[in-house]
């Protein structure tokens, strides 16, 4: 395509200038809308200063909807950051401009007039509180129209990049990793998840060689004490791939971060090495048949008999659990029927071959097949009588669990994230791809408002969820408390995923629902973001608690 060629409709004025300094009356405003529906909320739900959960349960709706225009809030409070670094830096292009213009346009409307928690359920304010905009936002508003989308997607035609505004050695590092997954990743993917085959090992094994799995983990246990954000930009660049690559290194992240949080200097010193190398593969075993998101009602037991624990119950949704070599098992250890009596072993197991996937005695494991997520299948596990040497006791005190697995969920749901945006970049680039190609009418797609639209808000989408997750990111580097930070990147970046995998689908007509085009198999990829490490339900429940707290 030749350099310049404006292959769009007439987009002359598409670009509002000024528009990085709207951003803060708007911001202003939206903060103070947060703080009414917050204050309204809080009439509601509090007694004396306390949540009173059935009340709040009686409010979900309202208080899933604050949660998420605080989300929307905080995402656009980072792209404006985000605008205003690189315009410091000199790096605020046209194509940067267009998204920030777009991103607050579009999102301060829908603070208006409705914020989509789901296809069918959209918030519109609570309790008679209800959001105005002033003229800066008015401004905006009308600049997040079909010209500036146009031009947004006539300068992605042509080549341009958005600046992610990351410093110059994460810039690095996201370069190797992209590398890596075009090479290696890219090319067989689609038949992985077609046969629906577990991720070769030769690729685990490279990744390895690479650090992957000890990014972040402290050079004394063998890892490079790197910042989360490079995790992040990893997990986003091997998702760009194949979701189930992106998340190979995060079975370890988890599994480290329980161990350097919860264990003892033996546990780490003996444990950490051999996952930063991937010596050992772990995987999460949580989850029960008919627990999901309630850890507290677990029932799988764990009996200390000696120097042994014994094990007996069912664990399901397991990821990646027939090769692993330890499981991080959570089961009751003690009497309590809540959370208090639940503890976190170390369950080191053999790990099995295709033609026997559980050879170890004392568990049985099957698979669930599933739609998409292939790449390290999914498995139901039942125990009877599994051994544990009682020295794999995390932390070596009993009833500390569940308290141990919340330290990780923060960083759980910023990779979760990361992943949202690595399958979102991906079909982002797969629409543009096909609709700059496919012609219609006489025309490629692209050429066409409605298209267009769509790649561009899958654009804007993107940009906005990748401030909000690297936000949440730069929190859990400086040691804060930040699951109000994760939960809300989670919680955008697992519907924008959903979102552009869908629109992508949409923008290829019926071959978008055939199964040998890509963009089949990011929708049904995408589709599991909004479920897992905390559903959508439970994350908006988060943020609405965090931010009544």
């Amino acid at each position: 395509m030749p350099d310049g060629q404006d292959l769009s409709l007439d987009t002359k004025g598409a670009l509002l200038p000024g528009a990085l300094a709207l951003t803060g009356p708007a911001l202003a405003e939206v903060q103070a809308h947060i703080a009414r529906l917050k204050s309204a909320l809080a009439e509601r739900v509090t007694l004396a200063g306390r949540i009173q959960a059935e009340a709040l349960e009686t409010h979900q709706t309202a208080a899933h909807g604050l949660a998420w225009a605080a989300t929307y809030a905080t995402a656009l409070q980072e792209l404006a950051a985000w605008g205003q670094a690189l315009q410091t830096q000199g790096k605020f292009g046209e194509a940067e401009a267009l998204v920030l213009q777009i991103g607050f346009g579009e999102y301060l409307a829908q603070l208006q007039g409705g914020i989509p928690m789901s296809q069918g359920e959209i918030t519109r304010g609570a309790f008679g509180v209800t959001y105005a905009p002033g003229a800066e936002a008015q401004a905006l508003i009308a600049a997040a129209n079909d010209p500036a989308r146009m031009r947004l997607v006539t300068l992605l035609r042509q080549g341009v990049t958005i600046a992610s505004g990351l410093d110059d050695e994460l810039e690095m590092i996201r370069d190797q990793f992209h590398r890596f997954a075009e090479e290696e990743v890219i090319p067989h993917a689609h038949g992985w998840h077609l046969r629906d085959e577990l991720i070769p090992m030769e690729i685990i094994e490279k990744l390895a060689e690479m650090g992957v799995f000890g990014l972040t983990l402290p050079e004394e246990y063998g890892g490079f004490a790197l910042p989360k954000a490079a995790m992040v930009v990893v997990s986003e660049e091997l998702s760009r791939g194949y979701i189930g690559v992106g998340s190979l290194p995060t079975r370890s992240e988890i599994a480290a971060e329980l161990i350097l949080c919860g264990g003892t200097p033996e546990q780490k010193a003996h444990w950490l090495p051999k996952l930063a190398s991937a010596e050992i593969l772990p995987t999460a075993v949580f989850t029960e048949p008919n627990t999901g998101s309630d850890l507290g009602s677990l029932r799988t037991r764990a009996v200390l008999e000696g120097e042994t624990w014994k094990v007996t119950g069912n664990k399901t949704w397991i990821t990646h659990a027939a090769r692993a070599h330890v499981m991080m098992l959570m089961a009751r250890t003690g009497t309590e029927a809540d959370w208090r009596g639940l503890s976190l072993l170390m369950a080191e197991k053999t790990p099995g071959s295709e033609a026997d996937p559980f050879p170890t005695p004392g568990m049985k494991g099957s698979e669930i097949k599933v739609l998409g997520y292939r790449g390290m299948k999914e498995y139901e596990l039942s125990f009877d009588g599994f051994e544990v040497p009682a020295a794999n006791l995390l932390g070596g005190v009993t009833g500390q669990g569940f308290k141990q697995l919340m330290q990780t969920f923060e960083s759980a749901r910023i990779q979760t994230a990361a992943r949202a945006i690595g399958v979102a970049q991906s079909a982002m680039e797969c629409a543009l791809r096909y609709a700059t190609e496919r012609v219609q009418f006489g025309k490629p797609l692209a050429d066409f408002p409605r298209v267009a639209g769509k790649i561009a808000m899958m654009a804007v989408e993107i940009a906005l969820s990748r401030q909000i997750t690297y936000h949440a990111a730069r929190a859990k580097d400086l040691g804060k408390r930040c699951d109000l930070e994760a939960g809300m990147s989670k919680l955008l970046a697992a519907r924008v995923a959903w979102a552009a995998a869908d629109n992508g689908v949409q923008i290829h007509g019926g071959n978008g629902f055939a199964e040998e085009y890509l963009a089949s198999r990011l929708l049904v990829d995408a589709r599991i973001l909004s479920i897992f490490e905390g559903a959508a339900e439970i994350q908006a429940n988060v943020i609405a608690r965090r931010l009544l707290e």
